[in-house]
């Protein structure tokens, strides 16, 4: 109860304003109406992986076709295209919370009506030097709001990333398995069996899959990925 008086003070006080365009915001979120509307909405995914098709192309993309994730399904709500890489470069590089804070909830608008409630979150980890690097986990920034609307406990220590990694991006199909492969670890018992993955953007899939791969050897038995965005093409 009080909490949600000083929420209704707070939001008279201090109306939300769009952080894309400065108009007023909608239903108490930092982004107007047009703004939302003018979002890259995932709006034709592939069903396994996310990924962005071609209204006239099969449900399934090619690649998940030939060699499926380990993962069972991605759930992206967004195309990584202007303005949302706008958003998540801010969030993360320029330690803009707010952003992180809008799109959780547009990732758990997104989630309402298409994702079966999994028992834990697990945000993606990032090595310790990334972490003292960037000062929090934006997967983790992320996880949390879910957690608090789906009411599902969040695990952000057993996951381990144990040795850095480079960014997927640029890198051809063998670079980026080598990059990835056994960055990974648990450094405890997971009892839970359905999990979802929570990541700011699934960029060629390789690192979602393969941490889906060492909690599927622990005895997880389904692996969901939850992301606000997906980028357009798996690369070669």
């Amino acid at each position: 109860m009080v909490n949600n008086w000083l929420h209704t003070i707070q939001s008279l006080v201090y109306p939300p304003t769009c952080i894309l365009c400065g108009a007023p915001g909608d239903k108490e979120q930092d982004l107007c109406v047009n703004c939302r509307h003018d979002l890259p909405h995932n709006t034709n995914p592939c069903l396994k992986c996310a990924l962005p098709l071609p209204a006239t192309t099969s449900s399934i993309c090619g690649q998940c076709q030939q060699q499926p994730p380990q993962y069972n399904l991605c759930l992206a709500a967004f195309r990584y295209e202007y303005p949302l890489e706008h958003l998540v470069s801010g969030f993360k590089f320029r330690d803009k919370l707010a952003y992180g804070r809008l799109l959780s909830t547009l990732l758990g608008d997104y989630l309402e009506q298409r994702s079966e409630i999994p028992e834990l979150l697990i945000p993606v980890p990032l090595h310790s030097a990334r972490l003292r690097e960037r000062g929090f986990n934006q997967a983790l920034e992320l996880a949390r709001p879910l957690s608090q609307r789906f009411d599902i406990p969040i695990d952000s220590h057993t996951a381990i990333r144990n040795r850095p990694t480079v960014s997927q991006l640029g890198l051809n199909k063998q670079e980026r398995r080598c990059n990835i492969r056994g960055a990974f670890e648990l450094a405890g018992k997971l009892t839970a069996k359905h999990i979802a993955i929570i990541d700011d953007v699934v960029t060629t899939g390789n690192t979602v899959s393969e941490l889906a791969a060492v909690l599927l050897r622990s005895g997880v038995t389904r692996v969901d990925v939850w992301a606000v965005g997906r980028r357009a093409h798996h690369g070669n």
